[in-house]
């Protein structure tokens, strides 16, 4: 009973130690180098899995349509969503990185209008807006500083702010163009006459394909994230393989890159795939969403930060304007 609520809300507390693994992880490393690691370790363990569920450690039955689309999806939600996300757990800590991260939803919602024809609820828009209102409400205050009384100013540094929005909106944009990727899957499969409930052959672990595709797309965006992370560190950075050689020497960052994979990757997705099954796909989204509430308490425990009532009701109120676009 209520296992697939169950599942789901574990997902969100294990978004809430990937984004904590990540922030420390980020500072001791650097965004390029961690990101490096982090999807070096992703795809060991993602092609591990598609080896236990398809019989090889490649995907299968894919199309060029299918790698264009995923490919383009690695570009935009991985390298650049996930550089800026590390970027701004750098500047303004997981915590508030987490609360940009609400602008996906309304960012996939306007996406998917635009590249899908998708229609939008007018309870979709009245999400966006109370979700813009909530991180507003946590990053803005009233000037106190004399002549300053009525000014209105960030409490957090522009640059962290310019980070995190943009690993929100990739991350929602990225997400659309998955979706469009993965429709191009199932327009492969059905043209070899393969249906969804299938079991792929020589697998050691046999799941639906339509599961294990959901895992063989993650290892397409994988595989151009790690690409991609590697010829920015070593192109546009002199000490780039040096950072690497640092990196892995720093056994605490390793650590974090680590757990950062293991809860956000491949326990997280994984577990995200589960509970759809279990429940309803607006019930699981929504209790998804809740990790810029749970890692709250978390962050100013760890990080020893200051934590004001305006920013967990802003929290709060960006999470209801997410949970808006899921009924």
């Amino acid at each position: 009973m209520f296992l697939g609520e169950l599942i789901a809300l574990g997902v969100a507390f294990s978004w809430t130690f990937t984004a904590l693994f990540a922030e420390v992880g980020s500072k001791r490393m650097g965004s390029l180098p961690f990101n490096t690691m982090r999807m070096t370790l992703s795809l060991l363990f993602l092609a591990a899995t598609i080896w236990l569920t398809m019989g090889t450690p490649y995907p299968r039955y894919t199309n060029s349509s299918t790698w264009f689309w995923l490919v383009l999806s690695g570009i935009v939600g991985y390298v650049v969503g996930d550089y800026c996300l590390m970027q701004g757990y750098i500047h303004i800590g997981s915590r508030f990185g987490q609360l940009f991260m609400t602008l996906s939803a309304p960012t996939a919602a306007i996406t998917g209008r635009i590249l899908l024809g998708e229609s939008m609820q007018p309870q979709a828009i009245a999400g966006m807006l109370i979700t813009l209102s909530g991180i507003a409400m946590s990053i803005l205050s009233k000037g106190d500083s004399k002549g300053e009384q009525h000014a209105v100013r960030f409490n957090l540094p522009p640059r962290g702010i310019f980070y995190a929005a943009m690993a929100g909106i990739c991350q929602g944009f990225g997400l659309v163009l998955s979706k469009i990727g993965l429709a191009h899957y199932d327009a492969s499969l059905a043209a070899a006459g393969i249906t969804g409930d299938v079991m792929p052959e020589g697998a050691l672990l046999p799941l639906p394909i339509s599961i294990s595709m959901s895992f063989a797309a993650t290892l397409i965006r994988a595989y151009i994230g790690l690409a991609g992370f590697f010829l920015v560190l070593v192109l546009f950075n002199r000490d780039g393989l040096q950072q690497l050689n640092r990196a892995l020497h720093d056994r605490k960052a390793m650590w974090c890159a680590l757990g950062s994979t293991v809860f956000g990757p491949f326990v997280g997705v994984s577990a995200s795939l589960l509970a759809t099954l279990y429940t309803s796909a607006g019930i699981a989204q929504t209790l998804f969403a809740l990790t810029p509430i749970l890692i709250i308490a978390p962050a100013a425990i760890l990080f020893h930060q200051r934590v004001r009532v305006r920013e967990v009701i802003g929290a709060v109120v960006s999470v209801c304007g997410v949970c808006l676009f899921f009924v």
